[in-house]
């Protein structure tokens, strides 16, 4: 069984890679979360998840990330 304080460091990371990915793509493109996760084949759903840092796969994140 994963401890508690696992789980909270695990969620922190999480959280902070997926605010790094939504200031990243403000930085380096003019599109919305909703035409950039159009444009990289995902739900807006599933990419607002991902920026607000919900458990993402490895390859979810090479996907946004290629």
């Amino acid at each position: 069984m994963i401890s508690k304080k696992f789980q909270t460091s695990e969620d922190s990371r999480l959280v902070t890679i997926g605010n790094r990915i939504r200031t990243l793509r403000k930085a380096n493109t003019n599109l919305s979360a909703e035409d950039f996760a159009n444009e990289k084949g995902f739900d807006r759903v599933q990419y607002s998840r991902i920026e607000n840092g919900a458990n993402i796969t490895m390859k979810t994140l090479l996907k946004v990330v290629d």
